[in-house]
C-alpha cells in the first residue's frame, strides 16, 4: 500500500490537515461551501447547535447540528485554485488516514452545496434569481492538470463551445463538468434557473470586464450569450463551480453550485445589498442538502 509522502500531504504538528487546519472528526458529511468567511457565520447562524468553529486564512469553518443533521459550513476563498486545496483536503480528511499515510479501503462521499454570487449573462435572468448550475465551463484550466479529467467531461460539448467562440490558444482549454445529477434535483426545488455556468479565472479580463486593460477578444461574452448546445444555455458567470464539480466528481463526491445573481452583465445592472437574498438562498440549501 503506497504511503503518501509527508511533501505530499502536509499534516500539521497538532493532526491537522495543511490549510483547512480541521481534524478529520471535525467534518460532516454534509458541507455548505461559500467564498467569502463572513458568510459562513450567516450559514452557521441556522445552526441549533455549533460542535466546533475553525479559521486558517481565508479558510473557516463551522460544524454544527441543523434540524437533526451534522453539517460543515466552510469558506474556500476566490477562484479555482482554492478548490483545488479544499476539495483534496476535504477529500485527504474524509478518505486519508492522516498518520499511516494510506487510502483508506472503506471511502466516505461527501455532499458538497456551493452557496457564491454570480454576474448574469442572460436578460430574463435578472439579479435577485437564484441559479444552479446543471453543468459548469471551466476557464480555470485546474481539471487539465488530472489524469481522470476526461471521464468526468463531456469533450463534445467542449469542442462545440470552442469551435463557436473561436476559443484562442493562448487560454486554458476550457472543460465541461456537470453537476451531481440527485444533489441537483434535490436541492432544486423547482425554484431556482437550471443552466450551465461559466466559472472564470478572474473577475475582470475574464469575465470580459474592462477598466484600463482591454480584453483579447471584446466579443466574447456576446459569442457565449448566444451559443447554444442543443436546448442548454450559458445563463452566468462565477469562478469556482467547474473545480468543484470536476474534482468532486473524480473523488466519488457530489457536488453542485447555486449562486445568488448579484449583476446584470448585459444590461450593466449591479445590485451590492445582496446579502438580503442571501440568507434566504442559505435556508433552502441548508433545509434540502
Amino acid at each position: 500500500m503506497r504511503r503518501i509522502p509527508e511533501s505530499e500531504l502536509i499534516v500539521n504538528p497538532d493532526g491537522t490537515i495543511f490549510h483547512l487546519h480541521l481534524l478529520p472528526e471535525q467534518l460532516a458529511d454534509k458541507i455548505v461551501m461559500m467564498g467569502d468567511p463572513k458568510r459562513v457565520d450567516m450559514a452557521a447562524s441556522l445552526f441549533d447547535e455549533r460542535i466546533c468553529s475553525v479559521q486558517n486564512r481565508e479558510f473557516k469553518s463551522v460544524t454544527g447540528r441543523y434540524k437533526g443533521k451534522q453539517v460543515t459550513a466552510m469558506s474556500h476563498g476566490i477562484g479555482g485554485d482554492n478548490i483545488d486545496i479544499v476539495l483534496n483536503e476535504l477529500d485527504a480528511l474524509a478518505n486519508i488516514d492522516l498518520e499511516t499515510r494510506t487510502v483508506k479501503s472503506e471511502k466516505r462521499s461527501l455532499e458538497i452545496v456551493r452557496v457564491g454570487t454570480s454576474g448574469s449573462l442572460q436578460r430574463d435572468v435578472p439579479t435577485g434569481s437564484y441559479v444552479i448550475s446543471a453543468r459548469s465551463i471551466g476557464f480555470d484550466g485546474v481539471a487539465n492538470f488530472y489524469a481522470d479529467r476526461n471521464r468526468v467531461c463531456d469533450l463534445d460539448f467542449e469542442k462545440a463551445f470552442v469551435d463557436y467562440t473561436g476559443w484562442s490558444p493562448l487560454h486554458a482549454a476550457p472543460y465541461v463538468v456537470s453537476a451531481d445529477a440527485s444533489l441537483l434535483h434535490r436541492i432544486n426545488a423547482g425554484d431556482m434557473v437550471e443552466g450551465v455556468t461559466i466559472s472564470a479565472n478572474g473577475f475582470y479580463g475574464p469575465q470580459g470586464r474592462v477598466l484600463r486593460l482591454m480584453t483579447e477578444d471584446p466579443l466574447l461574452n456576446g459569442k457565449i450569450e448566444s451559443f447554444r448546445y442543443g436546448d442548454e444555455r450559458i445563463v452566468n458567470y462565477e469562478m469556482e463551480g467547474a473545480a468543484l464539480a470536476a474534482l468532486a466528481a473524480m473523488l466519488g463526491h457530489r457536488a453542485v453550485t447555486v449562486c445568488d445573481i448579484i449583476a446584470g452583465r448585459t444590461d450593466g445592472t449591479a445590485d451590492t445589498k445582496y446579502s438580503d437574498g442571501m440568507m434566504p438562498l442559505l435556508e433552502k440549501v441548508m433545509e434540502r442538502i
